[in-house]
Order: C-alpha cells, then structure tokens, then sequence
C-alpha cells in the first residue's frame, strides 16, 4: 500500500456560513482526506452550512478559535457567500497573516482569492480569481499580479479560479503539501 502524502498534516477549509461553491468545498475534502489529511471545516458561525447548489456542510470550529501552529494549509472556499461572510472577515485576515509569516500553505479558490487580497498576503504575487469586476478589484487594490488561468501557483500560495479547477487546485496544494512534510 502506497505512503499517503498528507499522514499527519492539519488542513483547514474556510466556508462561507451560506452560499458556499459545493465542489470547491466537497472536491478538495475528499483529496485530502484520501490522502491522509485531518480537514478540519472552519467558517464564521458553528452549525450547518448550506452550499449554493444544497450541499450542506458541519462547522467543526469557528475562524476565530483557530491557531496558526496548529494548521499546515489553510484553503478558503468560493462561493457568492465568500465577499458576504469572509471577504471583510479581520479574524480570518490576521489569520492567513500568521500563516504566511510561518511559511505555510496558503490556497483559495473562485471570489475567495479576494480575501487573501485583502488580508494583505498577495501584494506582488501572481494570483487567480473567479472575475468579476469586484473580485478584480479587489486584486488590483491588493496589488496582485493577476493571471487568467483555471491554477496559479507563487510560492507556498495557490489560487484557482473557479469550481471546474477543484479537482486541479486539490493536486497543487497537495503537491506542495508533500514537499512540506518531507
């Protein structure tokens, strides 16, 4: 039986507590999982989560009770719930701060690379983005070098820009995350 890749890593996925993209959440999951990850749900409020196309998720830990020593990656899921529920989130913002000082994998998928934008972590990265005007925006302000592409990868941060390249942003941060366990 082949090794997992990611045996005793701590992954983090971030939802909006409403109108979360279903496969960007789902996708990713059960990568991870198949390869060993404890994943952990993260969102602003503990409870039942409900999904733009009626997944439904369980709340496992609310953002603010997280620790950046306690997580190797945190990804946070897109959806039209992210600019609602985690764009403006300051708890999730100082958050990825923390992780991206210690060097950890950071991810985001579809509108939710607006939040690494503004959490201040991109400025000089190449990044991805679901585009819409707002979404752009938001980049452009956090000056990130925008790059139109289903992944982009910069470093330990990794962008995808909507739910068609789940299965292919799942591999990238698994990728990655393997290169941190060796």
């Amino acid at each position: 039986m082949a090794t997992k890749r990611l045996e005793g890593l701590n992954v983090v996925l971030v939802i909006a507590p409403d109108q979360f993209r279903d496969e960007e959440l789902t996708t990713p999951q059960k990568a991870f999982i198949e390869e060993g990850a404890k994943v952990i749900v993260a969102s602003t409020r503990l409870g039942e989560a409900k999904g733009m196309l009626g997944a439904t998720a369980n709340v496992d830990v609310v953002v603010s009770n997280l620790h950046a020593d306690q997580i190797d990656c945190l990804v946070v899921v897109g959806g039209m719930g992210s600019p609602e529920y985690l764009w403006e989130d300051h708890n999730l913002h100082n958050l990825l701060k923390n992780l991206n000082s210690q060097g950890k994998v950071l991810a985001a998928i579809c509108l939710s690379g607006a939040v690494l934008a503004r959490a201040g972590i991109l400025s000089g990265k190449q990044a991805t983005v679901y585009p819409m005007p707002e979404s752009l925006k938001a980049l452009k302000d956090g000056h990130v070098n925008y790059v139109q592409s289903p992944v982009v990868q910069d470093g330990r941060i990794i962008t995808a820009d909507g739910p068609p390249a789940a299965q292919e942003f799942a591999e990238t941060i698994i990728k990655e995350l393997a290169k941190v366990k060796v």
